[in-house]
């Protein structure tokens, strides 16, 4: 009784839910602006790129 409880508080638990919803936004936002304008499909594939290089030397530098 008591895992079918907690299992109900996390199911009904919406805290992250925004943080997602503004990510998805973003990303779709992004592609779009990239199929309307090719010129800045560029600059967002470079802004992409520069925030993967980032967040894998983060990682290597934290393990």
């Amino acid at each position: 009784m008591k895992n079918l409880i907690l299992k109900l508080k996390i199911w009904k638990d919406t805290r992250g839910q925004d943080l997602i919803e503004y990510a998805l936004m973003a990303g779709f936002v992004a592609v779009a602006a990239g199929a309307i304008m090719p010129n800045v499909a560029s600059s967002i594939s470079t802004i992409f790129s520069k925030i993967a290089n980032v967040m894998s030397q983060a990682a290597s530098q934290g393990s």
